[in-house]
């Protein structure tokens, strides 16, 4: 995905490295600075993964923003955290999310 956004113009950025085997995986998107949304990459009923919001809501600060990694990173020491900051997040939000 950082490499995607990258190649797109994009900025992307790994903001906490975790587990290479395990761990949570979090984005963290936003669009020229905004955050829009949080997604956590959970395993499902069925035992596939799939993308979930989760998090600050979208327009929270970069300190509820801080605050809810930190948090996350207390509970899952393995977890990763990647910030994405796209032109057209919505879009990608919603493609994450049904791509599973």
């Amino acid at each position: 995905m950082v490499r995607q956004a990258q190649v797109a113009g994009d900025f992307a950025a790994i903001l906490r490295r975790g587990d290479p085997d395990r761990g949570a995986i979090l984005l963290m998107v936003s669009s020229r600075g905004s955050h829009i949304a949080c997604l956590e990459r959970v395993l499902g009923a069925s035992g596939d993964y799939g993308w979930q919001r989760t998090g600050p809501a979208d327009s929270a600060s970069s300190t509820e923003i801080r605050e809810f990694l930190a948090k996350r990173a207390r509970f899952d020491e393995d977890s990763w955290a990647v910030e994405l900051d796209i032109a057209d997040a919505e879009r990608f939000i919603a493609e994450t999310i049904s791509a599973g």
